[in-house]
């Protein structure tokens, strides 16, 4: 969903800037994951902190791109349909609960029937 203002000679440019961008996102989390094995020596807490801000730093300049935009677009339309859905009632929930664990007691025990039947069946075939 792009403004209707913007130019098609613009949307190459961001084209041709975002491989800059994604290029400069790969190269962010090598030097992460170099640095993290060349700095082993290093507290692990401040290698931690290295790498949590290199892939901050990365991700940031992700959502900058065109699919990073479309990512965050995503994200916003998904919570606005979070608050569209209709949650269940702690009753309801409490019912669903109760009929699904009885449910699996019933085929459960269906199933030790089954089974011991079978065994009983097997042994009297066998020996």
């Amino acid at each position: 969903m792009k403004p209707s203002s913007v130019k098609h000679g613009e949307e190459v440019q961001q084209s041709r800037h975002d491989g800059l961008k994604w290029a400069a996102v790969v190269a962010l989390l090598v030097v992460a994951v170099v640095g993290n094995t060349y700095f082993a020596d290093i507290g692990l807490l401040y290698r931690v902190l290295g790498v949590v801000v290199f892939c901050a730093i990365a991700g940031l300049i992700a959502l900058t791109t065109a699919k990073g935009r479309d990512l965050v677009e995503l994200a916003v339309s998904a919570k606005k349909e979070i608050q569209r859905v209709v949650w269940p009632t702690r009753p309801e929930t409490i019912q669903t609960t109760a009929i699904v664990l009885a449910a699996v007691v019933v085929v459960g025990l269906m199933l030790w029937l089954i089974d011991t039947l079978l065994g009983w069946a097997m042994s009297g075939v066998i020996g």
